[in-house]
C-alpha cells in the first residue's frame, strides 16, 4: 500500500507565525487554493482508493480541492485521529512571542522533540499524538487499497510519518518539517516496515 501524506495548504496562523494546534484554526489564503488545484492536477492520474482527511476544516478543505482535480472521484472520509497536535497554552500564540519567553522548548519543538516538555503547555506529548495517527494508518492493513492520501498537519504528520520509518523521538524534526502543501510517500507491504519514497515534495509548484 502507498500513503501519499499532504499537509494543508498555507492558513492565515501560518502566514502570521502562530502556533495552529488541534484547538485553533484559521482560514487557507486565496493563493493557497490555487496551490492546492496544482496538487490535485499533480495527482490526478494516480488512482486512489480514498482521502482521509482530518476533520479540521483546513485540512478538510484541502482534501476537496485536491479531490475536486483528480480524475477517478473516490471517497473522503474524516478522521479525528488525523487532527493536529493538540499544543494546549500555545495555540494561536506567536512564534517570536514564546521563542523570547521560552527559547529552549521552542528550540526543542522545532529540533529535538525527546527535549520538548509537552506538560508545561498543557499539550500532548509525542507519543499521543503520534500514536493516535499511526494506530489509525495501522488500522488500514486489512483494506484492499493500493493509493491512500491522506490529509494532514504539519508537526503531528512530520513525527508521525518518521516514527513510521524507525526514526527516534530526538530524530523525528531531523532536516524541518513539512511544507504546506507539500506530499511525501510511503509505501509498505506489511505495516511492519514503511518505506519513504518521497519526503516532502513541492516541485509541481515550480
Amino acid at each position: 500500500m502507498k500513503f501519499y501524506f499532504i499537509r494543508h495548504g498555507k492558513t492565515l496562523w501560518n502566514l502570521e507565525g502562530r502556533f495552529q494546534g488541534a484547538s485553533g484554526d484559521s482560514p487557507l489564503l486565496e493563493e493557497s487554493i490555487e496551490t492546492l488545484k496544482k496538487l490535485g492536477q499533480y495527482l490526478q492520474e494516480t488512482p486512489f482508493d480514498v482521502i482521509y482527511s482530518s476533520d479540521l476544516p483546513r485540512a478538510k478543505t484541502s482534501a476537496q480541492i485536491i479531490q475536486s482535480q483528480l480524475k477517478d472521484r473516490c471517497p473522503l472520509v474524516e478522521i479525528a485521529s488525523l487532527r493536529e497536535w493538540q499544543l494546549g497554552k500555545l495555540e494561536g500564540a506567536k512564534f517570536a512571542t514564546l521563542e523570547a519567553i521560552y527559547p529552549e522548548q521552542l528550540k526543542a519543538f522545532r529540533t529535538n522533540l525527546a527535549k520538548f516538555d509537552s506538560t508545561m503547555f498543557g499539550a500532548e506529548s509525542v507519543y499521543q499524538t503520534t500514536q493516535r495517527t499511526i494506530q489509525f494508518i495501522k488500522s488500514l492493513e486489512s483494506k484492499p487499497f493500493e493509493h491512500v492520501m491522506i490529509v494532514g498537519h504539519g508537526a503531528n504528520l512530520t513525527a508521525s510519518i518518521r516514527t513510521l520509518l524507525g526514526y527516534d523521538t530526538p530524530l523525528l524534526r531531523k532536516n524541518g518539517g513539512l511544507a504546506n502543501a507539500s506530499v511525501t510517500i510511503v509505501e509498505t507491504e506489511d505495516f511492519k516496515n514503511f518505506n519513504l519514497l518521497e519526503w516532502n515534495d513541492t516541485s509541481y509548484q515550480n
